[in-house]
């Protein structure tokens, strides 16, 4: 009795060690691995944070205007110098009534204008990036893993789509569509199509990363091994290859939507973005060209939103890259 519990003693020593070994070097999943080295990333962070208080803002921007702004379209002639048209007060009439000052010559609330103006370029960056990427992970892993005439077929479309003048195409399409289209009407058709043309010109950008990661993927071990085990192409497409293309994807979507941001900022200072009196961005740059020297602060208050915004979202794109990217090492 007394030889047995000498001799268990040490096997159990051996098994807890075994154990606290094994819990040690226990392998942590691709996921885990990416949230790592997210957090370590403070820029990225601040980046998302930002990104996060932007969508509440887009989401809740009715709530938010009632408790501290007024009505978008609401006009405050009252907050106007009549002599010269310019807001009455310093810095564009901010108080604490009017949190961003008012518009020149007709004084509607900047506060509130901006915050529905977020609505409409995230909107439209969204939906856009999402088209993007759903066009451009269909064609690109198509393009990829058959190749042959289907593969230059593809790629010879995406080559002719990113060479044509995308901003030049909007405006002419915005000038020749009707007001009412397919249900919509006003500023409805006008965000119908800048997301449609706007993702339908950026998806090649995502096809050639998915086009070339397939590539690369289709000659893999577990791809041979699934078809020596009779599966089909559907199966290989969508069970085998597309999971490995999430990250870069999801990389890919960050940063594609400050681009759409610009693009759809870009066209409504041009005139072919929503229509007035829909709050927008790029349409409050474009009406603050005419009376930036009398009151500056009109065109630096949405300037720094498309910039912060635009910021944020890199931030926390760069951050994703670099967590997702397998070679990394921090």
């Amino acid at each position: 009795m007394h030889g047995t519990t000498k001799d268990a003693e040490p096997v159990a020593s051996v098994d807890v060690a075994a154990n606290a070994v094994k819990a040690s070097v226990e392998g942590r999943s691709l996921r885990q691995i990416a949230w790592t080295r997210l957090k370590r990333d403070k820029l990225a962070l601040a980046g998302g944070a930002v990104v996060l208080f932007l969508v509440l803002v887009a989401i809740f921007a009715p709530l938010i205007v009632s408790v501290l702004g007024h009505p978008p379209n609401e006009f405050h002639q009252e907050e106007i110098d009549p002599l010269f048209g310019t807001p009455k007060g310093s810095m564009g009439g901010i108080s604490s009534e009017f949190l961003f000052g008012v518009e020149p010559s007709n004084g509607r609330d900047v506060f509130s204008r901006i915050v529905y103006g977020a609505r409409i370029s995230l909107l439209v960056a969204f939906l856009a990036a999402v088209v993007a990427v759903a066009l451009g992970t269909v064609f690109g892993i198509i393009a990829g893993y058959f190749g042959g005439w289907i593969d230059t077929v593809i790629s010879r479309t995406m080559d002719m789509l990113l060479a044509f003048p995308q901003l030049l195409f909007i405006i002419s399409l915005v000038s020749v569509l009707p007001n009412d289209l397919l249900g919509l009407s006003g500023s409805g058709v006008r965000i119908a199509i800048l997301v449609s043309v706007i993702g339908f010109f950026g998806w090649p950008y995502v096809g050639r990363i998915v086009r070339g990661q397939t590539l690369s993927l289709r000659e893999k071990e577990y791809i041979e091994a699934a078809r020596s085990l009779g599966a089909g192409r559907r199966y290989i497409l969508f069970r085998e290859l597309l999971p490995n293309l999430v990250a870069p994807i999801t990389v890919y979507a960050t940063l594609m939507i400050p681009t759409n941001i610009l693009t759809e900022a870009a066209l409504s200072f041009l005139g072919a973005g929503v229509k007035p009196p829909t709050a927008s961005w790029g349409q409050m740059l474009s009406d603050a060209v005419g009376t930036y020297q009398d009151d500056p602060m009109f065109m630096i208050i949405p300037g720094l939103a498309i910039f912060i915004t635009v910021l944020a979202f890199n931030l926390f794109g760069d951050g994703v890259r670099d967590a997702l990217d397998p070679k990394g090492t921090r």
